[in-house]
Parts: structure tokens; sequence; C-alpha cells
């Protein structure tokens, strides 16, 4: 008897089986002979003679005899059951003994199934050769099996199935067990096999049509260099890069990264998404202006002119960006600080950067910031993500294509932190003229000089700006314009451009003067003249309607009917009180569209002593609340105690409307003493401070805007402390004519000078 031990061989009983005779006698030790009994062992893995022990056999093997023995060397086993395998010995020669028990099959298949299956995976096999050249020489073969046990041992080799797979359909007991096995196994070979087939041919063609598209490559390469010879100016991609990268003042850095860029694009396929980007990348790197632009002869008398020319007003902010275009004009470079613009919206911040650019004869680039959370909008996106780009100052200095562009970015208060970083904290290097020699881009991932640019920034208020950004600069304020100042303004500049936009001759539509005082004064709100166009233009539209109506010109526009053509109602501005009640003070407040009167209205109602507070006051006016509470306590304690069980109630007007600052603190204590006292204060009076806890009182802002909100109200006499008088110097005239602006720097001398108090009153100093 011959062990022979068979390793990813599907083996069933019933079948030949046929087995190289050298591999035979390797492990027989002797050459076959006929109707000797053989017992075929499942290995668990292929190993040598030698190396075989008991525990590398599964427990059921097969059992049969050599039925024949070829010419070429093939011996055939045909195998007639199955064997459990009870003892497995390896002698000292390295011959394999064993010790078996013959298992019983379950005959549970009749005949006539059986063909119906067996046809069923002949027509599949068939099915399958035929879609290939070798389908007619194997057609007679699947003809020729009478059994499914016969086609599974046949397809062997070929078969989609692990050892361990192979091995389970021998340990089926029931033939129908064993045949749906060797069925599942035959019909996943076909569908591999197929699969396998499609994949080679897809594969077969991809590379045949690479390797035309390389051919085909070679061939343009060539063709193209004879065309770039005989036409050089309709060179290549390629060759247009590597020319632009020779000939461009690349600093070191940037020459580097371009060539490293370059390589990349020659290995790249035309068509691909990597080729896209960089082909997008060199576009934009080559076409940055690299080159330093001559510093030329500034003229300072021009550039005076046309900041006059275009502007009126603006002294100060004149007179400082002449001082800065001098210092140019001297070093021949950029040089002086970064101006940051601070004002009410409409006051001419932005157009005055338009101006700088047309005085220096530059490019004009306006960078809004406002809203930007981003640093990546700053420093630009990295080329790791999709849609990757440069920040807004290289996109800035792209767009001007020159070195030297006045950039002025705009509302630099309106950035905010994110979880994405904090764009405000990316402008240091930006505004630094230290660091912006070297400004790196995300995007371009190269160093570029941003020393020659002129800056310019822009903000409504600075306090959100953050300290280190805001100590890079150097603050310019546009104050409000008077009712002259925004009149001159509309005469010389807004009505020309409204007639011209709105494409009304100068001749059809006359708005006199008075009418354009009655637009500043009942039709608008603002300290710049934003809203001022705006009615101007609509002026101008109504007009428009008429000329298209063919009614007849010319138009004029009397103050009694802007209310027609406007189509809207005077704005209430706040006026003085009609008559005085104590306990309400007038103060004056800033806002964003210009200065306004303020209301203090306090009152006594009956309860524990508390203060109540109401109008949405912020908590920085909560604060100057309980200081002016505690400050009158202790300058009247006789008249408090008639009024200690008391609860105070203070509310200001227009409850809607947020409102706070520390400058309400002497209207707050005044508004408090006289409801002690009882002493009204004359509805003509108004006064802004800030209040101390020892009575000082201390200085303010916006106090242009707020003097022209008293003018504008009626009030003849204004209370400021004294500190903001060395202020009075730069305001003009045309806000200060009709007030009487009193200096004060202790709550006592407003107090004395509003009749609440006597000079020889007696005062517990706080």
């Amino acid at each position: 008897m011959f062990v022979l031990p068979l390793y990813d061989v599907l083996m069933v009983p019933g079948v030949n089986m046929y087995v190289r005779g050298e591999e035979f006698e390797e492990f027989a030790l002797a050459p076959a002979a006929i109707h000797e009994d053989v017992v075929l062992l499942v290995a668990k893995e292929q190993k040598p003679r030698y190396a075989y022990t008991a525990d590398d056999f599964y427990e059921i093997g097969v059992g049969g005899y050599v039925s024949a023995i070829s010419q070429d060397g093939f011996v055939t086993i045909r195998t007639n059951e199955r064997l459990q395998i009870d003892a497995v010995t390896v002698d000292d020669d390295a011959t394999l003994k064993v010790e078996t028990t013959p298992l019983y099959d379950v005959r549970d298949v009749g005949e006539e199934e059986r063909q119906a299956r067996l046809r069923a995976i002949k027509e599949a096999l068939s099915d399958f050769a035929k879609e290939h050249d070798w389908g007619k020489q194997a057609m007679p073969m699947i003809e020729n099996f009478h059994t499914i046990e016969e086609v599974g041992v046949s397809l062997s080799p070929w078969l989609a199935a692990d050892n361990e797979k192979r091995y389970e359909v021998l340990t089926y007991n029931s033939e129908r067990g064993r045949m749906e096995a060797i069925e599942q196994i035959i019909y996943a070979f076909i569908e591999v096999a197929r699969a396998s087939a499609e994949a080679m041919e897809l594969q077969r063609e991809e590379y045949e049509q690479n390797m035309r598209e390389q051919a085909l490559r070679r061939q343009i390469d060539v063709l193209q260099q004879k065309l770039d010879e005989m036409h050089p100016e309709e060179a290549s991609d390629l060759e247009r890069f590597a020319k632009a990268i020779e000939e461009l003042p690349l600093n070191e850095q940037a020459r580097a990264e371009a060539n490293k860029v370059l390589n990349r694009l020659a290995r790249e396929n035309g068509t691909g998404n990597e080729y896209a980007l960089l082909y997008d990348y060199m576009e934009y790197l080559l076409s940055l202006p690299w080159q330093k632009e001559e510093a030329g002869d500034i003229d300072v008398a021009a550039a005076e002119t046309i900041l006059n020319e275009d502007h009126y007003g603006l002294k100060k902010v004149k007179t400082r960006v002449i001082e800065q275009i001098a210092v140019m004009a001297l070093r021949k470079k950029q040089a002086g600080s970064i101006l940051l613009f601070v004002g009410p919206p409409g006051t001419g911040k932005t157009s005055v950067g338009q101006s700088i650019a047309r005085a220096l004869g530059r490019e004009y680039v306006r960078v809004s910031l406002g809203g930007v959370r981003d640093e990546a909008d700053i420093r630009g996106h990295r080329r790791t993500y999709i849609g990757a780009m440069a920040g807004r100052i290289i996109e800035g200095i792209h767009k001007a294509g020159v070195s030297n562009p006045v950039m002025v970015l705009d509302e630099v208060d309106k950035l905010s932190a994110s979880y994405n970083g904090d764009p405000a904290s990316a402008l240091l290097e930006v505004l630094d003229p230290e660091q912006n020699s070297n400004f790196v881009d995300h995007y371009l991932n190269v160093p570029f000089d941003l020393s020659d640019v002129f800056f310019v920034c822009t903000a409504n208020t600075i306090e959100t700006i953050p300290a280190p950004l805001l100590n890079r600069m150097e603050v310019i304020n546009f104050n409000g314009y008077t009712v002259n100042d925004k009149l001159a303004i509309a005469k010389e500049h807004l009505l020309a451009a409204s007639y011209e936009q709105n494409g009304v001759p100068k001749d059809a539509l006359v708005i006199p003067d008075d009418t354009l005082r009655a637009l500043i004064d009942d039709y608008t709100m603002e300290s710049g003249v934003r809203g001022l166009r705006k009615r101007i233009d609509t002026l101008c539209r109504q007009a428009a309607v008429k000329l298209a109506k063919q009614e007849e010109a010319p138009f004029i526009v009397q103050p009694d009917d802007l209310h027609s053509w406007l189509d809207m109602q005077p704005i209430l501005h706040d006026h003085i009180l009609s008559k005085k009640k104590p306990g309400v003070v007038t103060g004056l407040a800033w806002t964003q569209a210009g200065g306004e009167i303020l209301f203090i209205e306090t009152l006594f109602t009956k309860g524990s002593g508390k203060l109540l507070l109401t109008g949405k006051l912020g908590d920085v006016m909560k604060e100057s609340a309980y200081l002016a509470m505690s400050l009158v306590k202790s300058m009247f304690p006789i008249e408090w105690e008639d009024v200690e069980k008391c609860d105070l109630h203070i509310h200001v007007p227009e409850g809607a409307v947020p409102k706070d600052g520390p400058s309400a603190g002497i209207t707050l204590t005044t508004a408090i003493a006289s409801l002690v006292t009882g002493r009204a204060v004359a509805p003509y009076y108004a006064m802004t401070g800030e209040v101390s806890l020892r009575g000082a009182i201390t200085a303010i802002g916006g106090l242009p805007e707020k003097l022209m909100a008293a003018q504008r109200a009626g009030i003849t006499t204004v209370f400021i402390p004294k500190e903001n008088e060395r202020d009075l110097a730069d305001i003009d005239e045309e806000i200060k004519a009709g007030l009487t602006i009193v200096p004060v720097e202790e709550v006592r001398d407003v107090l004395e000078q509003v009749g609440i108090m006597e000079k020889d009153d007696t005062v517990i100093e706080a």
C-alpha cells in the first residue's frame, strides 16, 4: 500500500486522479504498480517528504488503487471511498504509514437529478468557453464529463478555492452535500475567470492606449520642438514656463520652486488633474510682478492739488498724507508708518486711499476684510487642498500687476478669529516693514517682497482691533462733516457724479442750496455723506423717469417737494425739551451715524433703596449709574436721608437702542442730584464727561460729533471735560458757532453752574 500526501487538490471518491511518476516515487520510495492500493492524504501545507509530521494532515483522506501508468510518466489513481485517518506514522526513511477506517456515504441523489445538475454545469462551462479562442479545444473535454465529481477534479488546478475549502468538500457524508459544494466551487470559478478575463482585456486595452499615447506624445514633442524653433513666439507651455523662469528676476527660493514644479509638470499626463493644478500654479507664480518698480520722482505739490480736488475738508488727514508723500519723495522709496484711517462710514476713508494712488501715479487695489474669519484669506491656502488659492494680499498684488501699488485694507476692525485661525495675527507680518520683505503666502510657498506696497487701513473704530496690530499703525481720525462741509461736498462732487451715473443732464434737474440743506438736516442722519449721496441719486432717478415720459424740463426741487420726490418722511432728530423738570438732564452721545442728544430721566418710587436701570444700558453705563448715585449720596447726605427708603429709577429713552460708554457719568450725576434736590436743570444745558468717584470729570471721545448734535438740537451751553479743551482748536468754527462751551474739572463746577448747588453749599467730598 502506498501513502501519498497531496496539497491544494480537490479529492472525492469515484474519480480518476493523476499524479506525476516522479512525485509518486518520491513519497512511495518505489515505482507504481498496477492495482496497488493507495491512500491519499490531504496535507495542511506543502512540504518536502522528509519534513512531514503526523500533525500535518487532515483527519479524512481518500482510498483507491493504481489503475494505469502512462508512457509519459503519469500514474492514474482510481478513488473508491473516503477514509477516516486514525493514525499517521513517519518512518526513519520518511515514508508514511496510516491506520484507516472506511467512511460510508449517504446516497440521497437520484440519477435523474444527478444528470440534470451535470447538464447545467456543462452548459455553463460551454457558454464560458465560447467566449474565448481556446473554447473549441475545450468543448470535447466538457462533453466527455460523466459526473460532477469528474468536472471538479479536472478543473482542480484552476479553481478559485483554497486548500481548506477543497478539503471541506471531502467532509460531507451525503452525496448531495458534496455535489452542491462542488457546484458552488465550479460556478465561482466561472465567475472569477470571466471577471479576470474582462479585467485582463481592460488592462490590455489600457496598456495599448498608454503605449499609443506615449508614442504620439514623443512625436508631438519632436514636432513641437521643430515648431518652437520655427516660431519662437508660439512656444509650448513648458518652453514658455522655462523661458519665463530664466528671464524673470525671481528670488532664489522662487526660482528653485518654479524649476521643481516645472519638472513635475513635464512628467505629468497633460489631461490629469495634477497637471491642471501644477499648470495653474506656474501660471500664477510667473504672472506675479517680481520686477521691482523704479522709484520715480514724486511731485508733492501736484499730490496736494489732487487731494484737494478729490476731497473737501479733512485738513488734518491731508496734512498727514502729504507728510508721508514728502518723506517718500526725499528717500526715493516706501517710508513712513502704516496709516489707519478711523472714522464713521461715509467720511471718505476709502476714497482718500484712491486719491493717494492717483497722487503717486500708482495702481490702486482695495482689499475688503470685513467678516474675514479664516487666516487662509490673508496667507492663502496650501496647495494640498482642493481649490487652493492665494491669499487676498498676494491676489491684490497679482491684480495690480505691479510690486508697489497703493493697497487699501478696508474694515480691519471687522476681522474676527475662528477655529480656522486669527486673520488679524496674520496681518502682523503684512504690515510690519521689518518682516514684509519676505512675506510667504501658503499657496506660493516662496517669499514675496511687500516692502514697496503703500498700505492704508480703514476702520470705523479701534476698539475691536487687537493691540499688537494697532501698534503697527498710525491712527488718523476722520471726524464727521459739518452741514456746510456736506453742502460743499454735494455741490462740488456728489451732484456731478449722480447726474452722470443716472444719465440726467445737468440743466434738467435743479437742486438749490436750501434744498440740499433740507436734505442734510431732515433726510439724513450720519457723520459722512453716503446717505446724502443716496438721496441725491433718488432725486436723479425721479428726474430720469420724468424725462423718459417726456415731461417738460427743467425740474426744480424745492425743500417742500422733498417729501413727494423721496417718498419718505423727514428724520426726526431729538430737540431740547420745552420745559424743565427735576431729574431730567440732557446728555450727548456718539454713534457711528454721528452725534445725538440723550435724555437721562430719573424718578423716585416707594421701595427699599434699590436702583432700577432701564433703556438697554451696557455694563459700563450701568457702572456709571451706580457711581453717580454713590457720588450724589456723599454730596447731598441730608437730602438723601429723605429719599433713602425710596427706589431710584433711571431711564434712558429709546429703550430698543443699545447704549454704553462712560461719558454719560456727569449727566447721570447731574440728573440724580437734580431729583434729590428738587432743582430742575434748564433744557438748553447739555453735558458729557466721565466721572470718577472723587468727583473729577475726565476726558471723552467723539467731541466734534457731540457738539454738532448739540447745535442741531438747539442747545446753547455745553459742559465738556477740562482735558478736552485742547481738542477745541481742531474743531471747525462752524461747529462751535452758537454754542457756549464750558470746560469743567469737577462735578461741583457743573452743579453750581446749572443751579443745583450754591457756591457756598457745604459738600462732603468723596
